[in-house]
């Protein structure tokens, strides 16, 4: 099963150098499941020339806000449609969670709590479920058809799923605690509130349940179910 991966940022060098781009965190995430991989990296312009050139797909996290101006994110939000529209799974991640919502008719807002970072537990149905956040944005209002799925206090639509076609998550079950780390040493400081950030690395590499979503993940795209 090829699965198509609509790049939509890049992590920093440092980042890059020693945990690869983000369509190899997602093989190493997917690949143990047996799925190939092709990447386009819609940030920078390059879109497939349509929903059939895979079978399933995949939006990454991003810096940009699903809310910002930039020229590749109306085609971006159609092309989401257009894959709803075709039949093909569709996941998100992040930012992907967050722009897959607005295409189809959800709000996404810069969120005036402030940022979740680190290791953060999920209520995913009634039981807990750690992954690793980095993020300030999220949706405040949900599509119609999505099915919240997880929750937090301070993130009322952290998984979503929309009839068996679509399922993303706001954290990340890509990130392992030195891609965290890096972001704290390279995006960090400055922006996200010391304290948090100390929090975060405090924390240092506890367990998540990253393997357990990118299972269901995986089950989703052979299965279009999550359980």
């Amino acid at each position: 099963m090829l699965i198509g991966i609509l790049q939509t940022g890049r992590p920093p060098d440092e980042i890059r150098d020693r945990s690869g781009d983000y369509p190899e965190m997602f093989a190493r995430l997917l690949g143990p499941h047996g799925f190939e991989f092709r990447t386009w990296h819609v940030e920078a312009g390059t879109f497939p020339e349509g929903p059939e050139a895979a079978d399933g797909w995949l939006v990454t996290g991003s810096r940009h806000g699903a809310y910002e101006d930039h020229p590749w994110m109306p085609p971006l939000e159609q092309l989401i449609r257009d894959i709803r529209a075709a039949g093909r799974p569709l996941v998100g991640i992040c930012f992907g969670h967050q722009i897959i919502a607005q295409a189809l008719g959800g709000r996404v807002v810069k969120w005036p709590g402030g940022w979740a970072v680190g290791r953060t537990v999920y209520d995913w149905g009634g039981r807990p479920v750690a992954m690793n956040a980095w993020h300030q944005d999220q949706i405040v209002e949900a599509p119609e058809d999505a099915e919240v799925v997880a929750t937090h206090p301070d993130c009322a639509y952290a998984a979503l799923l929309y009839d068996g076609e679509i399922f993303t998550v706001q954290a990340h079950p890509e990130f392992d605690f030195a891609v965290v780390e890096g972001l704290a040493e390279t995006r960090g400081r400055g922006v996200v509130p010391d304290e948090k950030l100390d929090a975060a690395l405090a924390a240092g590499d506890r367990p998540t349940d990253r393997t357990e979503v990118g299972a269901m993940i995986a089950r989703f795209f052979r299965e279009r179910r999550i359980a």
